[in-house]
């Protein structure tokens, strides 16, 4: 819902929620703590943003995916934070591929969008599609929505279309069922589930035992799975967004509650260039290094 004032559209905060991904509790946080976003109030005080308020707030949550914490990024002009996004982004251009998809996604065509992924899967192999398409596809997907070409409703299409789509593949993908046996999960605050289903089929793809727990799980109840499956590997998947001192607290804490001998593994964009490997923990700082980390877990073991 939008109002007109002195020429300006105005969108009420529940319009910026659903332009923006960002909740409306955080939006009065911020205001409170930062002084930004600070709207006007309409007669009966409800708050009222400007498209230009909406074009920092996009900014903002597009640089926070990629690991950027909202304190600096929220005391920044729009041209700033275009320059940090632009310097994020080193100047990646579109595939053929993603683009007939990203077609497909605003479009919500559910048929399309399995089609062109089954002809990536026929072409590229299951890992192809997750390494070649997938993973930068997501990337193409928060820069359309950055622009404006793509909103909230096609980002939750795209996901779970996506999750479907990797579902069926691993549920027909041969499974050789060779160690390591590795246990997929999120630590409790972690909602995001993309990352864990594209790491489990490229573990997958690789002949490992998989079992998967979802997200959002304790860590008292990762700890009781993980021996009573018997696992090898715990491998836990974080999303950008997820904060970096609960990510290495977590870490930290199930390290020190599971077995030496179960390695724990972390991967997803809020592991990269924020955790560290030590012992017993392996970071893997890209998708395609997964293949990697199973054959020298085989070549120790």
């Amino acid at each position: 819902m939008s109002a007109h004032a002195s020429g300006l559209t105005l969108l009420t905060i529940g319009a910026v929620e659903r332009e923006t991904g960002l909740q409306k509790d955080t939006l009065r946080v911020w205001e409170r703590r930062y002084g930004f976003p600070k709207p006007a109030r309409d007669d009966a005080g409800e708050r009222l943003y400007t498209l230009e308020d909406v074009n920092r707030l996009r900014l903002i949550r597009r640089l926070m995916d990629q690991g950027w914490r909202p304190g600096k990024l929220l005391t920044l002009s729009e041209s700033a934070l275009q320059g940090m996004l632009d310097s994020e982004n080193g100047g990646r251009e579109v595939e053929p591929a993603s683009g007939e998809m990203l077609t497909a996604i605003r479009a919500h065509d559910v048929e399309t969008l399995r089609r062109l992924f089954q002809q990536a899967l026929l072409d590229k192999g299951l890992q192809g599609l997750v390494t070649d398409v997938i993973a930068p596809l997501n990337v193409h997907i928060g820069e359309a929505w950055l622009r404006g070409d793509l909103g909230v409703p096609d980002e939750h299409f795209y996901t779970e279309q996506t999750q479907t789509f990797l579902r069926g593949a691993l549920a027909a993908y041969p499974r050789p069922g060779k160690p390591p046996r590795i246990l997929l999960t999120t630590l409790p605050q972690e909602e995001h589930a993309l990352g864990l289903l594209m790491a489990e089929t490229l573990f997958a793809s690789e002949g490992a035992q998989c079992c998967s727990l979802g997200p959002r799980m304790p860590l008292a109840d990762i700890r009781s799975s993980a021996i009573t499956a018997g696992a090898d590997v715990v491998a836990l998947s974080f999303s950008a967004a997820f904060p970096a001192r609960q990510a290495l607290a977590g870490v930290r804490s199930l390290r020190e509650a599971l077995p030496a001998g179960i390695d724990i593994w972390v991967g997803g964009a809020g592991a990269r260039d924020r955790l560290r490997s030590s012992e017993g923990v392996r970071v893997i700082r890209d998708i395609t290094d997964v293949p990697v980390a199973v054959a020298d877990w085989r070549s120790r073991h």
